[in-house]
């Protein structure tokens, strides 16, 4: 569906205000999508995004900064959002004895099954794209969104 029709706004100032508006509106869309499927674990998308980057890293702990930088939404509060994770079972937090401040997070068993429970789901909602749009075209909408951020 357009843009237009979806917001119920005709006109835009510019076809670089509706390509934004576009962005940020897919985005949201796409969120939703996600976030569906992980209530079911009572997971957020930022949840999942920091369980997705500690199996990355697995054998190697992390520490917060690490975890951090390489976060989706740069904006969420890592530490909050580690904590929960622990009080769930799904990683570990331990303090390095010898530096108090060095902090290695880790993955544990049951966080790794959570997300071997939701990689199907997950890669069934990655299939949207391929039924709306071909190899090429999701390439080339990568190419255009990595030189919108410069």
């Amino acid at each position: 569906m357009r843009l237009e029709d979806e917001i119920k706004q005709v006109k835009f100032k510019s076809d670089y205000q509706r390509a934004m508006l576009n962005i940020v509106f897919t985005a949201n869309w796409l969120e939703v999508g996600i976030s569906k499927l992980l209530k079911h674990y009572d997971l957020s998308s930022q949840q999942y995004n920091v369980l997705r980057i500690l199996r990355g890293s697995r054998p190697n702990p992390l520490n917060l900064l690490d975890i951090q930088e390489r976060m989706m939404d740069k904006m969420s509060n890592a530490t909050r959002l580690v904590e929960k994770l622990r009080q769930k079972g799904l990683l570990t937090r331990i303090q390095c004895p010898s530096n108090r401040r060095k902090v290695e997070i880790e993955i544990t068993d049951k966080g790794m099954e959570v997300l071997r429970e939701l990689d199907p789901s997950m890669e069934e909602n990655d299939e949207l794209l391929a039924q709306r749009m071909t190899r090429e075209e999701a390439h080339q909408l990568s190419l255009l969104l990595d030189k919108l951020r410069g």
